[in-house]
């Protein structure tokens, strides 16, 4: 350890790129924010340089997929309980356990840069403490530290320490998969970052423009193209011509546009930030049809209507759709659920929710399912979608609703995929996952309405 400074006390110089990091980080951890809405308008602000861009971003989300298994480190070197020390410290440790195990940064460089900004942002006694700590957990390889935990009998345990998941996400992916091998795949896939995709949006833009601005085609969604560069600083995107969304999420929106293609009027129950509407709607207005969107929160609201042109947005809660008295031929419900389908993007949500949070979501689900359908025209089609793969959010809804609503088929969507999309679809609803398909988990099942 002779190649790590003394503790000193002359002026800290931390650097941008980890201030930032450590920023945003607490943010989320501390005051419940989101990394992928504070870490774009850090970056905006800042100074950084593309290569200071890229280090921050790593670490950002980097960091917060694998505090889990950071914990899990710190707590047998921590002279207190972890559980005690204050969330700034442990914010910091994992940032600095990040930069040794994960990115390869020269241990002294990872250390040193750390307690720099300890020691400007929390002091020099909290300062020494990292110190110590970064000390001690870079004294021995990540493997090593890892040795103990692969005697672990229990593969739900083991797993969750080592892959940095809780372990209620970890069993609902046995409920479903089975397979350890599988299960472990759909780990590893959370914890490799994602790749930008963007979104064509017929009408406005060609996934041939996008093409020719040196994206790559995705392989199942024919609007999608994976970019390596920053969205923002394409035209198409800044004048809202075209998107970014997950390509499992076009999926969603294209299989229901095209299996509710006769329909004239489409509702988005709930619309969110407006992805699945954005690309609905382009779809149903270069076909003639016409398109409503819903959204309880006024701020979003705002976001949906700039992307989906000259079609109505109704701001409300969408269990009371039936109070503005209309009815629709296809209503796609994008229900809130727990995320666990899009944990490659958002790294926080996995330590936000907790088993606790799915009965009420249930509840939820269950009170928008039943006002959509309450609107629903004979004969028309309804879309139940979720970005989560747990069962009692996926086919654990559908049973419900066919047990509910005799007045209602549902669809076997294999012959509406992709040619080239295989293995996925669950009693003949959509459903996608990570490890294998490379996009978000997401869960897709439509039922038609007896006319």
């Amino acid at each position: 350890m002779s190649n790590f400074p003394p503790k000193q006390f002359t002026r800290p110089r931390p650097d941008g790129a980890r201030l930032l990091a450590y920023d945003v980080i607490s943010e989320v951890n501390q005051r419940n924010g989101y990394s992928n809405l504070l870490l774009p308008q850090a970056l905006g602000a800042s100074q950084l340089d593309e290569r200071d861009r890229g280090f921050a971003t790593e670490l950002v989300y980097g960091t917060l997929r694998m505090q889990g298994l950071y914990d899990h480190i710190f707590a047998q070197i921590s002279d207190r309980p972890w559980r005690d020390v204050d969330a700034d410290v442990v914010d910091l440790a994992r940032m600095g356990a990040h930069q040794i195990f994960t990115m390869r940064t020269p241990m002294h460089a990872a250390v040193s840069a750390t307690v720099d900004v300890a020691r400007k942002q929390l002091g020099e006694s909290k300062g020494s403490f990292i110190n110590a700590l970064m000390r001690k957990a870079s004294a021995r390889e990540l493997h090593d530290w890892l040795e103990p935990v692969q005697s672990i009998v229990d593969d739900i345990e083991r797993l969750a320490i080592i892959h940095s998941h809780p372990e209620w996400i970890v069993s609902a992916y046995f409920d479903l998969l089975k397979d350890r091998s599988l299960v472990e795949a759909e780990l590893i896939s959370n914890n490799t970052p994602a790749q930008p995709t963007l979104v064509s949006w017929p009408g406005s833009s060609t996934r041939e423009e996008l093409l020719a601005l040196g994206a790559t085609a995705t392989p199942y969604s024919k609007y999608g193209a994976r970019f390596s560069g920053a969205p923002g600083s394409l035209e198409l995107v800044r004048h809202r011509k075209a998107g970014v969304q997950d390509e499992g999420s076009q999926l969603v929106a294209n299989i229901f546009a095209e299996v509710s293609k006769a329909s004239s009027s489409t509702l988005d129950l709930c619309a969110g930030p407006g992805g699945k509407a954005a690309l609905i709607a382009h779809i149903v207005e270069v076909s003639g049809r016409d398109f409503t969107a819903n959204e309880i929160s006024e701020p979003r609201a705002k976001l949906v209507k700039n992307v989906i042109g000259k079609f109505g947005v109704i701001t409300g809660d969408g269990r009371e759709i039936a109070s503005h008295g209309r009815t629709f031929d296809a209503i796609i419900a994008d229900v809130p659920c727990t995320g666990l389908g899009a944990l490659r993007r958002r790294p926080e949500v996995r330590w936000r929710r907790t088993i606790k949070d799915l009965a009420p979501l249930l509840q939820l689900q269950q009170e928008l399912t039943e006002a959509a359908i309450s609107v629903l025209n004979p004969g028309g089609f309804f879309a139940y979608a979720t970005c989560s793969p747990h069962f009692a959010e996926t086919t654990g809804q559908v049973r419900t609703i066919l047990k509910n609503h005799p007045e209602l088929t549902l669809i076997d969507l294999t012959p509406h995929l992709p040619e080239n999309l295989h293995d996925a679809t669950r009693d003949g609803s959509l459903s996608l996952w990570g490890h294998k398909h490379q996009t978000d988990s997401m869960f897709l099942a439509i039922f038609e309405k007896r006319k």
